[in-house]
């Protein structure tokens, strides 16, 4: 048991979540891959068009495109959908798959490929970081294949077994991976080290999974964006890159790396510009932005809110001390 969680106080849909979740890996990743695909492909468009698609997804869209909810169109909603049910059609399979030759139906331009060389001949690490887009494990995949193991971290998930078991999906193809929370020692700590070492870290970046993140304007809203990825790159001198994945024909799909962030102007400004180079690429690629839940003040619960309130953020700039803590709880 870990953080208190008391296994009798799972709920029910966290228990048939995780049921679900194996049963996938136990079933789609044996199944013919175009059985599979297209299995996935309808029911994604069935989910996308279903009284307009998700309606959280359709909000955040209509950022992307500057328009009023009602205005993004259908089939962008259903395209968004279908996108994201590839991710999990791949993520199912991924397991059972020669990750050499998955690898390789991943395209990367050389001119992208050489920041990242150019960081690790710096000796200092380098530190990707991407948004919730195409298959951010495939990348992960093609990552490992060509430059060998990476470290990254992960959210805990209820109930324990659930997070046991995506620790060990992601360990299977490769990745090292640290807990964000409940985890013999804190994470920042660790990814610290391995930048020392001259290693690799990525992290997902647009999502503020433990709400000390940085005021950023996002599509001309204001959000919160996690500061560990220029906390990071501040202490230890590693290239901060910010990266993107999009799919093509199946099965291909393509990443995008830019050159390094500047984080000499400090925390607020280095994530600042990675929330723009997020913004420019889910732009370019607006079906493939995976963003299904809240992200914009506009769209927070009153709890969250509160919580934001009472700890008084937002009230000074993230140190590297918060940066530590904001992997600590």
């Amino acid at each position: 048991m870990r953080d208190g969680h008391n296994p009798s106080t799972i709920s029910l849909s966290a228990r048939l979540s995780d049921l679900g979740y194996a049963a996938g890996w136990a079933v789609v990743r044996y199944a013919p891959e175009s059985l599979a695909r297209g299995a996935f492909d309808r029911v994604g468009n069935i989910v996308g068009r279903r009284h307009g698609g998700p309606d959280q997804l359709r909000r955040n869209l209509s950022r992307v495109l500057g328009v009023d909810p009602d205005d993004v169109p259908d089939d962008l909603v259903a395209a968004a959908v279908r996108s994201y049910a590839r991710y999990w059609c791949e993520a199912f399979r991924l397991p059972a798959l020669d990750l050499a030759q998955t690898a390789s139906t991943v395209t990367v331009p050389p001119a992208d490929r050489a920041h990242v060389d150019a960081a690790l001949a710096g000796g200092k690490g380098v530190i990707l970081t991407l948004p919730h887009t195409g298959n951010w494990d495939m990348a992960g995949v093609w990552l490992v294949q060509n430059y060998g193991r990476f470290a990254t971290v992960a959210e805990r998930l209820e109930p324990e077994s659930l997070f046991t078991r995506f620790v060990a999906y992601r360990e299977s193809l490769g990745f090292e991976i640290f807990p964000l929370s409940g985890g013999e020692q804190p994470p920042f700590g660790l990814l610290a080290d391995r930048l020392r070492d001259n290693g690799i870290v990525c992290l997902l970046g647009e999502r503020d999974l433990a709400h000390h993140g940085v005021p950023v304007d996002f599509f001309g809203e204001k959000t919160r964006m996690p500061a560990g990825s220029a906390l990071l790159a501040i202490e230890t001198g590693a290239a901060l890159l910010p990266v993107h994945h999009w799919f093509t024909e199946p099965p291909t799909s393509r990443i995008s790396c830019g050159a390094p962030i500047d984080v000499s102007g400090g925390v607020e400004a280095a994530t600042q510009a990675l929330a723009d180079a997020f913004a420019r690429n889910i732009a370019a690629h607006p079906q493939d932005w995976h963003m299904l839940q809240p992200l914009w003040e506009a769209d927070w619960s009153a709890a969250r809110r509160a919580r934001i309130e009472a700890a008084g953020e937002g009230s000074a700039a993230p140190t590297r001390e918060t940066g530590r803590e904001e992997w600590r709880r």
